[in-house]
């Protein structure tokens, strides 16, 4: 019989062992506290990023037409035109863009010399916008006329020097239609805000065919009134005006003498000046400058004759010395071979030199169209235009309280798109819509070149490692890669993403870990500190908007990166003794990799991912993201907020059901905001 000291002992030493027993295992757990300073490290910086941009954006320049004779450049001025037309009106019913003019006479403003004709007009079903026509006192025979459009800035068509060069316009004998714009004046509001056309991206419509129905809508007028002569109808504006000058004169062949001020630069600048990029995501629309830049736009404009003006110290964008190469410069080789060299014009205006349209500038022009429109006129502004100038109020036309806005046509187009999965979503549907996504995402694979350890660290039972990713396409992405040393490792590996970047994920990673699991905390391009521009100005949008422009799409991007970590890591363990990229040295296989994210970004990027390449996932768990694309016209995202989601087509195209269809056998579960969706 055992002695009641000896069992008493035994008893304590039995607590003894369990209580240290405990103390290891707590010991080796890896805590949140201890993985936030390893995610919190700075792996690279923003101008690094946005210079690995510029390269790969600078590659996908369109070369300038190497025509060598007028009867070439003709031909292939066509085919330009035809291409850029296609692109913008993507998506748009054609019966929207081929309907007849729809203007309604309002009121009518008396002024001495001149009156100014009030004007309702329909930009497309739903959306009507407001127009002035400043029109001689005296009206004889069939005059010239000029399309006036308004820039980005307050005030709309009652900015003070759009109101001076249309009065001016008027006395000179030429009829000048000034129209309202997108998120401006009548127009203005948070829902008609430029960046807000990404939602028709989103839903199947390239947004800017909204921006040049409504310019064309005016010219389209003009070309109409029987009191205009079609062979004098022109066109100027200032800033986000220059840039719809630029456009539609050099697309639209009605538009004869076109004077465009400060408002675009070739596609090299942009790049190498983003803050030249533009003001709106219409500058930058979907494909529009992948095979024709603006540089080849003002080519198209030979033989017509084409005044540009910069300003020497703007102080917006645009400057002349940076600018003038590019949109000048190289220009003038096409008008020498259609036969009108002189028809290239260029002013550099000094006086104020700042963003401007004001009286030199002006006047500049009003001696531009007076030449170009055989008037005998003085060149001078009248003295009296300062006291002309009326208030917003005075020149309001009213517009319906229900009156459509961009935000609320991309609401309606988004109603109309269903996705139903077929009964049998065989082999062969699932290949098409694979084949079709890659188009709409436009899906390159990439692989990762390189693999720099920027940092590892081992202490508290935590292994770690800091990367730099670098892809065979030039850009890069960093991701944090954590294990436990005294755990036993299961073989699987989990992939964070987080929209706010990896900090987001500590728990998720020290829980992982504490699981025995491999985990890489990952940013791709436009995630946390992969953002381009600089640590106190980061710009999103400029980058994304001109990413999508030359004829990529941010998500496909991100989500090739996606799987070129995933399948380097199929090769690569911790400590680096094998060698990354030979399937299977680092991971048992591929079914054990799990992608976890929070956000609707990285929602976005994994689920297009997994689709694209399922052979490398086990499962997708999405946290904090959407059950639908259609989520997001209900509650709009911003451009900056989620650039990988205004992707021209993905909502018409996709939702998560086809996507998780196309990814089988991937397990995906969507935990979005107001319900948990679960797919096989």
């Amino acid at each position: 019989m055992e002695k009641k000291g000896a069992s008493v002992t035994r008893q304590a030493g039995l607590i003894a062992g369990f209580v240290l027993c405990c103390a290891v295992i707590a010991a080796a757990q890896a805590t949140s506290n201890a993985v936030v300073p390893l995610l919190k490290q700075n792996l690279q910086s923003p101008a690094l990023v946005a210079d690995e941009l510029k390269h790969f954006m600078l590659t996908r320049v369109p070369a300038l037409p190497a025509a060598n004779n007028a009867g070439d450049w003709t031909r292939e001025a066509e085919g330009l035109r035809a291409h850029e037309l296609e692109v913008i009106f993507h998506g748009w019913p054609r019966e929207w863009v081929e309907a007849k003019p729809k203007f309604e006479k309002v009121a009518v403003i008396e002024r001495a010399g001149y009156r100014i004709v009030k004007l309702r007009y329909e930009i497309v079903p739903g959306i009507e916008s407001t127009a002035l026509l400043y029109e001689p006192e005296h009206l004889t025979g069939k005059m010239p006329a000029i399309l006036d459009v308004h820039g980005h800035g307050p005030g709309g068509k009652a900015v003070e020097h759009l109101q001076k060069r249309c009065i001016n316009q008027a006395r000179r004998g030429i009829l000048a239609l000034s129209l309202e714009w997108m998120g401006y004046g009548e127009l203005s509001g948070t829902e008609n805000a430029h960046n807000e056309i990404g939602l028709l991206d989103l839903a199947g419509a390239n947004g800017v065919g909204l921006f040049y129905l409504a310019m064309r809508r005016g010219l389209d007028y003009l070309y109409e009134d029987p009191r205009v002569d079609r062979t004098r109808i022109g066109m100027t504006g200032l800033s986000g005006g220059g840039w719809q000058t630029m456009l539609l004169s050099s697309l639209d062949e009605r538009v004869g003498p076109a004077v465009p001020v400060a408002g675009f630069s070739s596609l090299t600048t942009a790049i190498e000046h983003p803050e030249y990029a533009g003001d709106g995501a219409e500058q930058n629309a979907p494909d529009l400058r992948s095979i024709a830049d603006y540089a080849q736009l003002m080519a198209l404009r030979a033989p017509r004759p084409t005044l540009l003006i910069y300003n020497s110290m703007d102080d917006c964008c645009f400057r002349a010395g940076v600018v003038k190469q590019g949109v000048y410069s190289d220009m003038q080789a096409y008008f020498r071979m259609m036969g009108s060299a002189g028809s290239l014009e260029w002013y550099e205006n000094e006086t104020p030199g700042t963003h401007n349209y004001q009286i030199n500038s002006r006047e500049r022009a009003y001696k531009f169209f007076d030449s170009a429109f055989g008037l005998k006129v003085s060149d001078t502004e009248d003295a009296d235009t300062d006291t002309e100038v009326l208030s917003e109020a005075e020149l309001a036309v009213g517009l319906a309280k229900n009156n459509q806005t961009i935000e609320g046509l991309a609401r309606e187009m988004a109603k109309a798109i269903h996705h139903e999965l077929p009964a049998r979503t065989d082999a062969a549907w699932v290949d098409a819509e694979r084949k079709k996504l890659r188009e709409v995402v436009r899906y390159s694979a990439v692989t990762v070149t390189h693999a720099c350890p920027v940092s590892a660290t081992h202490e508290s039972n935590l292994e770690s490692r800091g990367y730099r990713f670098e892809f065979s396409d030039g850009l890069s992405a960093t991701g944090v890669l954590l294990q436990s040393s005294v755990r036993p490792r299961n073989g699987g590996l989990t992939v964070l993403i987080a929209d706010a970047g990896r900090a987001r994920m500590m728990d998720q990673a020290a829980n992982d870990v504490n699981r025995g699991r491999r985990v890489l905390v990952l940013e791709p391009l436009f995630f946390g500190e992969n953002i381009p521009g600089t640590s106190e100005e980061p710009d999103v949008a400029a980058y994304a908007q001109m990413i999508n422009t030359v004829g990529k799409r941010p998500v496909g991007l991100e989500a090739a990166q996606i799987a070129a970590v995933v399948h380097w890591l199929q090769g690569d363990t911790i400590d680096g003794t094998s060698t990354p990229g030979a399937s299977g040295a680092g991971l048992s296989s591929a079914a054990e990799v799990q992608v976890v994210t929070s956000g609707p970004r990285a929602e976005t990027v994994a689920m297009v991912a997994a689709a694209l390449t399922p052979e490398l996932f086990s499962g997708v768990e999405a946290r904090h993201g959407l059950a639908s694309f259609g989520d997001v016209f209900e509650h709009p995202l911003s451009y900056e907020a989620a650039p990988e989601l205004m992707c021209l087509d993905l909502y018409k195209e996709f939702d998560f059901n086809v996507l998780s269809a196309i990814a089988a056998p991937v397990k995906i579960e969507l935990q979005g905001k107001d319900a948990e969706v679960i797919f096989w």
